[in-house]
């Protein structure tokens, strides 16, 4: 089926996108607006987008004028009688979609497609709306259009094949990798994607960190372009509220049912980055740039931290080596124990080759490569750690094990001297509890590889005193890292996030929604994420994960934070990913 004139319905951010992108490659647009001054704040954005392009080299003012020259801006529905395909881009309501499409259905040509750019809604109930269902679609643009190279082609059970591969094609010539999904509540990208953004919501909303805190540790530990609360800014609060509860009376699913506060932030006009205000403050609406409204938390209570030179660190896996290595960079002198000889010389070695490669990239001067190893001391035994500040337990991760270090380290370490976990799923107050020093126990978790992730996450127990807290992000920030500050509970920040949402992923592969590779591709190219969910836990190993979603279901006992039947049946036949070969993948 031969495309060559577009026509887009609302020009608001994302038709406005749309217009533009498919000016940019040849085709002829239409954009239509409900009145004059919303069709000449279209115009100005897309004139706008393509100046930026141009001051940034990325096209010249004749490939802009081109552009331009093609896109004809109307009020006028009736101007789409010769077009080959229409976008709709208007706002998320379907009685105003519905009606729009019957308007559609007698103006546009028998031959046009008519495709709805929702993000939530059911394409089949816009499509009965009018004489020509096989012909209608779902055509899912991510923000910002120009930018996204990702589009879901949404089809309904009665969209005729031709229409699928004809849009398939023409997201091709957009520059765009599209994947063919069904007609379900938020597609692949938001199904997945507004779970994660609701529970941070809920996070927000219990006090439980700090929105800074919350967005830190998701782009910092998890590499996400933004952080969640930050994204619904963008997204818009309104918006989001009306993907979420669309998914909710769809799949009845309590993870997806509205956070309180979105509806109460929406009622009061707070709807992110388009009116000034949402989770953040912004210079103005439509601005980007975050200003202090007086309400942003500094992690942290207000007290002086103690005095911290001479720290352990206990283990020899990847994790203690790292953690050696980055303390003593911050100018900490660190004894490493590992159990054996043979241990404690593969981590020293460990250390030693890390160090040397840093060196060998230019990161680090041979210099300052000596003095920090000249700061790390070896040894088997933990008697060795009786006269430090600080000790950091970075030990298999079996609540046992770690029980037993901690009632040896209590009685080793002088009076006062704070004990650090390392653990990422462990309650720490159950370590605190067999020890007589309770409140000089905290959480200290580093992120893999430690030399690498910025992030470190600062687990306050019932009991852990100001000061300690104080101390352990003082610890943290020394050493070069960001730290945030979150309660004892499973997962932490984190964890809590990112594993719901792995599992989520596990369930759509299940209900054969998607394919892990189309899935893995909706999240790469939609959201921005550097690794897809099914690449990420075959990395972090489907054991692991299983054990940190167990814990999590264990804690909370959230239906949906159930264990994936999946998950589990791989984990029992030894398909643990990466590292043996076989996960969700194999690998060769």
């Amino acid at each position: 089926m031969e495309m060559s004139t577009v026509g887009v319905v609302g020009l608001g951010t994302m038709g406005a996108g749309i217009a533009e992108v498919c000016a940019r490659h040849g085709y002829r647009v239409v954009a239509v607006e409900t009145d004059q001054d919303a069709l000449e704040h279209g115009r100005a954005s897309i004139s706008g987008s393509t100046q930026r392009a141009v001051t940034r080299g990325k096209l010249t003012e004749d490939e802009r004028g081109a552009i331009l020259d093609r896109i004809t801006f109307t009020t006028a529905l009736e101007d789409l009688s010769a077009v080959d395909l229409v976008v709709e881009a208007i706002p998320e309501d379907l009685d105003l979609k519905r009606e729009l499409f019957g308007r559609l259905d007698a103006i546009t040509p028998p031959h046009a497609i008519l495709a709805s750019n929702t993000s939530s809604l059911s394409v089949t109930e816009i499509a009965v709306a009018t004489g020509r269902p096989a012909q209608v679609a779902g055509l899912h643009f991510f923000n910002p259009a120009p930018v996204q190279a990702f589009v879901e082609v949404v089809r309904t059970v009665v969209t005729s094949q031709d229409v699928v591969d004809a849009l398939e094609e023409m997201a091709r010539s957009l520059g765009k990798e599209p994947v063919v999904i069904g007609d379900r509540a938020g597609f692949i990208a938001n199904a997945l994607l507004f779970g994660y953004l609701n529970h941070a919501v809920s996070m927000y909303e219990a006090r439980y960190a700090s929105r800074e805190d919350i967005d830190a540790a998701m782009r910092l530990g998890c590499g996400y372009p933004m952080g969640p609360l930050a994204l619904l800014d963008l997204i818009g609060l309104d918006t989001a509220y009306e993907i979420l509860d669309t998914m909710y009376k769809q799949g009845r699913d309590r993870l997806h049912a509205p956070s309180p506060i979105i509806k109460q932030m929406v009622t009061a006009g707070l709807r992110g980055r388009k009116t000034g205000r949402g989770f953040y403050t912004y210079a103005a609406p439509g601005s980007p740039e975050i200003v202090d409204d007086g309400a942003a938390e500094i992690s942290g209570p207000a007290v002086d931290p103690l005095p911290v030179q001479r720290v352990g660190v206990v283990g020899s896996g990847t994790m203690a080596t790292g953690i050696a290595e980055v303390l003593a960079k911050g100018g900490f002198d660190v004894t490493l124990v590992a159990r054996s000889e043979s241990s404690l010389s593969r981590a020293v070695g460990a250390i030693d080759k890390s160090l040397e490669k840093a060196v060998q990239r230019g990161k680090l001067e041979a210099d300052a490569r000596d003095v920090i190893r000249a700061r790390i001391t070896g040894s088997t035994r933990l008697e060795d750690l009786a006269d430090v500040d600080l000790v950091v337990e970075a030990v298999v991760e079996e609540l046992s094990v770690k029980t037993a270090l901690f009632e040896n380290l209590d009685e080793i370490c002088r009076p006062g001297a704070i004990l650090a976990t390392t653990t990422s799923s462990l309650p720490v107050v159950d370590l605190a509890a067999v020890t007589t020093r309770p409140a000089d126990v905290v959480g200290l978790h580093f992120f893999n590889p430690a030399q690498v992730m910025k992030l470190v996450e600062v687990v306050n127990t019932v009991s852990t005193s100001p000061t300690t807290v104080a101390t352990a992000l003082d610890v943290a920030r020394r050493s070069g890292k960001h730290a945030v500050l979150c309660g004892d509970r499973a997962g932490f920040i984190v964890n809590a996030l990112l594993f719901p949402y792995l599992n989520d992923a596990i369930r759509m592969l299940e209900a054969n929604y998607a394919s892990a590779d189309d899935i893995d591709l909706a999240m790469k190219k939609g959201c921005g994420y550097p690794m897809g969910p099914f690449e990420l836990l075959d990395v972090v190993g489907l054991d692991v994960s299983l054990a940190i979603q167990q814990t999590l279901y264990r804690e909370f006992r959230e239906r949906g934070f159930a264990p994936a039947p999946r998950l589990e049946h791989l984990v029992t036949a030894g398909y643990l990913g990466r590292k043996t070969g076989r996960g969700f993948r194999t690998y060769e």
